[in-house]
């Protein structure tokens, strides 16, 4: 007698990790299957949108992914309840949106579930709550998804065929280039100004007791000090030592430093940067998978952090509670504030998933080490410690602040001793830039009124420092303070702008290339839109809206489109008048006689044979500048690095090794007979500036604007 098959609920997740772990979580009682990402998109060999009939979108079947839907249609037939549990956000919505109809489900059915964090008690809970598709998730990855195309697939060909073929353009990606760029041009125009700071070591005695201070000149006669050369530097020395030291006041506080938020996903790549050195696309790849799944041993697959793709710092209350019975457990009961701990997240941060945390508190990275491979570990640890350290208590410091002086001369002492660990005992945050800390000790016991010596006064030079290039961690910051992209959209546009050659990193730096320098110049004049990063953020608001149900897709299309289409046609008339040609050299190829051009690659200009591809010759181009070798007194040629920053170096290498970023001049300086260098400035035009740091003699050459005689 045959035997009737039960049937069973089907599940879709995208990913197989995903699918792996939710089997367990169900039971025998459910089939899951993953879709390994879109089934549908539009199609790569056309735009996909069709604005003369209201942005109708044409999607097809991607390719691949034949297999994949064979499989889900055949389980699906079968099942006897269908569940579309991809990721909870507008692409996870829109992919079960596109599943929906491959299967024939109908839209209004309660199918769609939704979970945060990859565990059995998440995951059982879903399933007992289906709800409808949410379409304004769909609809806002519909309008972005068409902005997209729009403007990939409008630009590219256009800058391609016009101007240099392998040139392309992205809504996202433009920006963020543009601003590597403006910040490489902001550096370029920055004139360092110098100043001078006098360090002050005072001494001082009381009874037996010996301390000193550290300090430094504040004030002289009343007046805030700004000394701008060694001659006012000196000045204020000699003052000091003529003064008549007594500590004049003193201050004694009591400071609290709070713990960061848990994780955004903004926030964790740029950590992840800073103390792991991952690139983002390193840390997403790897936070993936910490949420996907990790099989560990003894306990099978399981989640260990919740949802990855998030711009909220808020944390449920179940895991808030959970985190605040472990600290005491864990730290001791001083190391729990009384109340918990309760973080604000950006302007426009969106608050449908909580901020990225372990699935379990008491799951410790060392519990879970031997399960996981090293970069698993390094995130997972960092994660798990920001977010146990952001809900223990402050860290308590003792801080001293004395003035010094003789009522005209004020010098300034600052310590602070650090009284209670709190959360630094598990975890401090990092910073860019990162600077000497302040050097806790116990401060010293002294009272107004102390004579003191000067023991010793050390004028020192500095100069004004330009803004510091992007890193990865601190492009992304600049991302999101100015609300371009989303927490989804940060790593694949860095990836996305290095892979195109737009910009390069070297030592986590990101330098422009002289590709996307020109690249950005274009799009500047004709699609200035494109890479304002007002009107980028703006429409970032405008697909929020679009996803609370405020504001119809379309119209946000409606509203681009006509003057997109209008840069398009009048930058189709006009950057004709501009096309790059290959300029003809006065260099013949060695190998067929004909005259070589100038070509533009991706480490900038070279030459190469007009007869390619019978004759694939090519030649680096040497560029000769009128100052000779401070070194050796040979040629210096113009050349560009391995990561194409332009520099100037000795044409006698090996044997002299004399380079400089800025461009040397033939003119000595006049005031330590150093070599000097060229500056352009947008305010002062041209300044030559002596390339000795402790000089940097400068003259203006030319005022900005001012016409040539």
């Amino acid at each position: 007698m045959a035997t009737t098959e039960i049937k069973k609920k089907l599940v879709i997740v995208e990913s197989p990790a995903k699918a792996k772990a939710i089997t367990r979580y169900l039971g025998k009682g459910y089939k899951v299957e993953a879709s390994q990402g879109h089934v549908c998109d539009l199609p790569k060999s056309q735009l996909g949108v069709d604005p003369d009939h209201d942005f109708e979108m044409k999607y097809i079947t991607i390719r691949g992914r034949g297999d994949i839907l064979a499989r889900i249609r055949k389980e699906a037939r079968s099942a006897k309840e269908i569940y579309f549990a991809t990721d909870p956000d507008r692409e996870g919505e829109a992919i079960s949106w596109h599943l929906y109809h491959v299967l024939g489900v109908d839209e209004d059915k309660a199918c769609r579930i939704e979970f945060h964090e990859v565990t059995k008690k998440a995951v059982q809970n879903a399933v007992k709550h289906p709800r409808k598709l949410d379409m304004g998730r769909v609809d806002a990855q519909q309008a972005r998804r068409a902005l997209d195309r729009l403007v990939g697939y409008k630009i590219s060909p256009l800058l391609w065929a016009k101007v240099k073929k392998g040139l392309s353009a992205g809504r996202v990606q433009s920006v963020a280039t543009r601003m590597v760029v403006d910040r490489e041009q902001e550096i370029n125009d920055f004139i360092p100004e110098e100043f001078w700071d006098v360090n002050v070591t005072c001494t001082g005695k009381e009874g037996k007791r010996c301390f000193r201070l550290d300090s430094r000149l504040a004030a002289i006669d009343g007046a805030k000090v700004r000394l701008t050369s060694q001659e006012e530097a000196e000045a204020a020395a000699a003052r000091i030592r003529k003064a008549k030291l007594s500590i004049q006041d003193v201050k004694r506080k009591e400071k609290k430093r709070m713990p960061a938020p848990p994780f955004t996903t903004s926030s964790l790549q740029q950590e992840a940067s800073r103390k792991l050195s991952f690139t983002t696309s390193r840390t997403m790849q790897v936070v993936q998978q910490l949420y996907e799944g990790i099989d560990l041993a003894g306990e099978g697959t399981q989640g260990l952090v919740t949802y990855i793709r998030t711009d909220s710092v808020r944390i449920s209350e179940e895991a808030l509670q959970a985190v605040r019975a472990w600290i005491p457990e864990k730290f001791g009961p001083e190391y729990l504030p009384e109340e918990p701990m309760i973080y604000r997240g950006r302007k426009n941060a969106q608050d449908a998933h909580e901020a990225i945390r372990p699935t379990d508190v008491t799951r410790t990275p060392e519990s879970v080490r031997e399960s996981l491979s090293r970069d698993q570990y390094m995130l997972y640890r960092l994660i798990y410690h920001r977010f146990v350290a952001s809900q223990m208590a402050p860290a308590v410091y003792e801080t001293l602040t004395a003035e010094i002086g003789d009522g005209k001369v004020s010098l300034r002492y600052y310590g602070e001793h650090k009284t209670f660990s709190g959360f630094t005992f598990l975890y401090e945050e990092s910073t860019d830039d990162e600077q000497e800390q302040q050097k806790e000790s116990t401060l010293p016991e002294i009272q107004q009124g102390m004579s003191m010596t000067a023991e010793s006064i050390h004028p020192e030079q500095h100069f004004t420092q330009p803004p510091s290039r992007y890193t990865e961690a601190s492009l992304v910051r600049a991302l999101e303070e100015k609300g371009i992209g989303r927490p989804s959209t940060y790593a694949p546009t860095i990836s996305t702008i290095i892979s195109r050659g737009y910009v390069t990193r070297e030592k986590k730096r990101i330098f422009p290339t002289e590709l996307g320098s020109m690249v950005t110049g274009l799009m500047e004049e004709y699609f200035s839109d494109i890479v304002d990063t007002e009107f980028t953020a703006e429409m970032e608001n405008r697909l929020d809206e679009v996803e609370e149900g405020l504001l119809n897709w379309k119209q946000v299309l409606r509203e681009f489109y006509p003057g997109f289409e209008t840069e398009l046609k009048e930058a189709e008339r006009q950057i004709e008048k501009i096309e790059i040609r290959d300029e003809v050299s006065d260099v013949p190829c060695d190998q067929c006689g004909a005259m070589m051009v100038y070509k533009m690659g991706r480490y900038g200009k070279f030459l190469a044979c007009p007869n390619f591809p019978s004759c694939r010759n090519t030649k680096p181009i040497l560029t000769y500048i009128d100052a000779p070798c401070p070194k050796c007194g040979k040629r210096l040629l113009e050349k560009v690095s391995r990561k194409n920053r332009k520099f100037y170096g000795c044409e006698g290498y090996p044997e002299c090794d004399f380079v400089s970023w800025d461009k040397p001049i033939p003119e000595k300086c006049p005031q330590c007979g150093s070599y000097m260098v060229e500056k352009r400035n947008s305010r002062q035009g041209t300044v030559h500036l002596c390339a000795n740091e402790t000089c940097r003699y400068r003259e203006t050459v030319k005022t900005a604007g001012e016409e040539d005689e």
